[in-house]
């Protein structure tokens, strides 16, 4: 007799977590600032290079919701550094 198949469900991505958050190759859970796209002319050119850096979620609560969230974030590299 044939044994039944279970069906394996997927998971549904929060699509703003995805666009705001990536993981590194280490797995490390990672953000871009925010403030960087519009009245920035008065901002200093030091504030401004630092908009371009990466900032790693502190807290394990945090990235555990992240990964919750967007379970399939490290899985591709379809997620572009912004």
């Amino acid at each position: 007799m044939a044994k039944a198949k279970t069906k394996k469900y997927k998971l549904k991505t929060h699509k703003a977590t995805a666009k705001r958050f990536r993981v590194t190759a280490g797995g490390k859970v990672v953000r871009t600032k925010g403030g960087k796209s519009h009245l920035r002319r008065r901002t200093p050119k030091r504030t401004k290079r630092q908009f371009k850096k990466l900032i790693g979620i502190a807290g394990t609560k945090d990235q555990r919701r992240v990964k919750r969230l967007a379970p399939y974030l490290g899985k591709y590299r379809s997620n572009p550094g912004k």
